[in-house]
């Protein structure tokens, strides 16, 4: 399949037609003009920007908080993983529900506040705040799960030593907690980065790529291109772009995080 979809992208070709029409790399020169592509795109990095950082952060600040295991942390720690159960679609309904202007509670809420009466996600200014929202409060917990396993791990005499040595609980966590969480963090971040750039679920039931493609991104795009327009070797082209570009993320992840000698 991916060596087929590699050739397919050389093609003018939709699944419905018979025979393809080789044009060599004329779908990737399309791209370079194609607005809406570079529109997708800015939407992809802005979302996968925002998402990453605030999911590692808040996922690290949980896991440190709830890091004691006792019955008050357990039953925390199964409120913050409960979204992660569900999937993606049944919660972005639920989210649409509570955000709809006319019957949502969250949307009535805002108003009162002095938001905008047309709604969050009809906004071109807050649908896609509200989509990169939904997603950390939909995502965290997993975050929160792996670093939590992780500094579990940490010896306890590694935090005894720097208390000896008269390291403050900022220096501890610096010096001690963040370089033996190096491997979580990778995992985490290379999994939220990946997740982050491939993002269609959310955006397909609460917008639809909308208001005016405010909240498209490149898989939704590529979706639209090969199911509704019939443009199988476009939207190849779509997919090998978006392989490429995280690829490439992956590999800089993993040199950021990689382990040196002197650590």
């Amino acid at each position: 399949p991916i060596v087929e979809s590699a050739w397919m992208s050389l093609h003018n070709w939709s699944f419905l037609a018979p025979g393809r029409q080789y044009v060599g790399l004329g779908n990737y020169r399309e791209l370079l003009h194609d607005s809406r592509f570079w529109n997708a795109l800015r939407n992809t990095v802005i979302f996968t920007a925002a998402v990453v950082p605030a999911q590692l952060i808040l996922g690290l600040a949980l896991a440190n908080g709830l890091v004691r295991n006792n019955l008050l942390n357990r039953i925390f720690r199964s409120i913050f993983f409960f979204p992660v159960i569900g999937s993606l679609a049944t919660m972005a309904i639920v989210w649409k529900f509570l955000l709809d202007p006319d019957i949502g509670l969250l949307s009535r809420i805002f108003t009162d506040l002095g938001f905008p009466q047309t709604g969050v996600l009809q906004s071109t200014t807050y649908a896609l705040p509200a989509v990169i929202v939904v997603s950390v409060w939909k995502n965290v917990g997993f975050t929160m799960v792996i670093l939590l396993a992780a500094l579990q791990g940490v010896p306890e005499v590694l935090y005894e030593a720097a208390a000896i040595d008269g390291a403050r609980p900022w220096a501890r966590f610096r010096y001690v907690t963040l370089p033996s969480l190096r491997q979580a963090l990778l995992f985490s971040s290379v999994i939220c980065v990946i997740a982050s750039l491939q993002l269609f679920d959310q955006v397909y039931v609460m917008t639809s790529g909308g208001p005016l493609f405010h909240t498209e991104t490149l898989v939704t795009y590529m979706y639209k291109v090969g199911f509704q327009d019939y443009r199988s070797g476009y939207a190849a082209a779509l997919a090998w772009v978006l392989f490429l570009l995280i690829m490439t993320v992956s590999v800089v992840q993993l040199r950021f995080f990689r382990y040196r000698d002197v650590d």
